[in-house]
């Protein structure tokens, strides 16, 4: 069956939201300094290439 609109509405607000967050993670992680990202096993260059935002507007 089908998907009905308001599920298949409800799941786009749902990847859209988390598309958002996932941009604004990135953004706040480079704020870090490069100790912080190393102890939680990230570089700087690999976020870099991430897309990312740096504050929710």
């Amino acid at each position: 069956m089908a998907k009905s609109f308001l599920r298949n509405a409800l799941n786009n607000l749902v990847e859209a939201r988390q598309r958002r967050a996932d941009l604004y993670a990135t953004g706040a992680l480079l704020s870090l300094d490069d100790a912080s990202l190393a102890a939680m096993g990230l570089t700087r260059d690999e976020l870099r290439r991430r897309p990312h935002q740096r504050a929710i507007i």
